[in-house]
């Protein structure tokens, strides 16, 4: 049988060296709408690079239909940041390539476990805690309240919960349950994709009071009674059955819809298909990008 032929050298994925590029000269993929601007994560990386600069340079690819023109595949908000603070150009990585995809599906909001170490990391090495704090955006008291925020979680939901977009209120809510219904609750969490500190409340209401830490007046929420919270208990408890039974089947039907996002992810990241569609049917191009960008928030 004859032997494959050994593989040749990786391709670089980008030119050895960056490049200082004028805006003028950099054609973004999607606008930055007012919306966007008013975010969190907008201030938080706003923050950062008045605090520190620019950590990752913009991604860009050379425009094959006009001359000293660049497509901008990475960085749009860094751009847009940029501009507003006086800046008309930037250093660039040059990619090869002019595929979006790569950075779009790869590049995501870390999740707020994650954050935690990196803060607990970055005190441990003698970065002040003024500094951390205004790089990301944030006053001290509240930066300090992020180094506590798992203090009273047991480590299995830490691990559940380690890549998940939680809020940081729901984590008060979690810490007013024993170890063993924390669990419990973050199974739900995860089942239902919600994480929010309204639902956190109600898995609270509904949790015994042996499995709770303060089992004196903590079931008296808003005015229940005790016939409530006994049904709520019981509809809970129904309730976490179904989720088990509906995990068994969940795979093969969420299977087509993972199977459709994924297409459209890779037809938006494609720069030619997504000028064509701008320039043709926009509206379909802003339903697909709604597709997808729901998708990812939801994961």
């Amino acid at each position: 049988m004859a032997r494959k032929p050994p593989p040749g050298p990786v391709q670089m994925a980008f030119e050895r060296r960056s490049q200082r590029i004028a805006f003028a000269d950099i054609q973004p993929l999607r606008l930055v709408g007012p919306a966007v601007k008013k975010t969190p994560k907008y201030a938080q990386i706003a923050a950062s690079i008045r605090d520190v600069g620019i950590v990752e340079p913009p991604v860009v690819a050379k425009d094959r239909s006009e001359e000293g023109k660049y497509l901008l595949l990475d960085g749009h908000l860094r751009i847009e940041i940029l501009k507003e603070m006086g800046e008309t150009s930037t250093d660039c990585l040059i990619a090869t390539d002019d595929e979006g995809f790569t950075y779009n599906k790869r590049i995501n909001r870390i999740a707020i476990v994650q954050e935690h170490r990196m803060i607990l990391k970055a005190i441990e090495d003698g970065v002040p805690e003024e500094r951390i704090a205004s790089s990301l955006n944030v006053d001290v008291a509240y930066l300090r309240r992020k180094t506590a925020i798992l203090n009273g979680i047991c480590p299995e939901v830490v691990e559940l919960l380690q890549d998940k977009h939680v809020p940081i209120n729901t984590f008060d809510q979690l810490k007013k349950m024993l170890p063993i219904r924390q669990i419990e609750a973050a199974q739900l969490m995860i089942a239902m994709n919600k994480y929010s500190i309204n639902y956190a409340k109600s898995l609270v209401s509904a949790t015994p009071a042996s499995q709770l830490i303060n089992q004196k007046g903590a079931k008296r929420i808003n005015g229940l009674t005790d016939e409530q919270i006994a049904l709520m208990e019981e509809e809970s408890a129904k309730l976490d059955r179904e989720f088990r039974q509906i995990e068994r089947s969940y795979g093969s039907d969420h299977l087509d819809l993972v199977v459709i996002n994924g297409f459209l992810d890779r037809l938006l990241g494609n720069n030619r298909i997504v000028r064509y569609l701008t320039l043709n049917y926009p509206e379909l191009q802003a339903e697909f990008q709604r597709v997808t960008d729901s998708q990812k928030s939801a994961g």
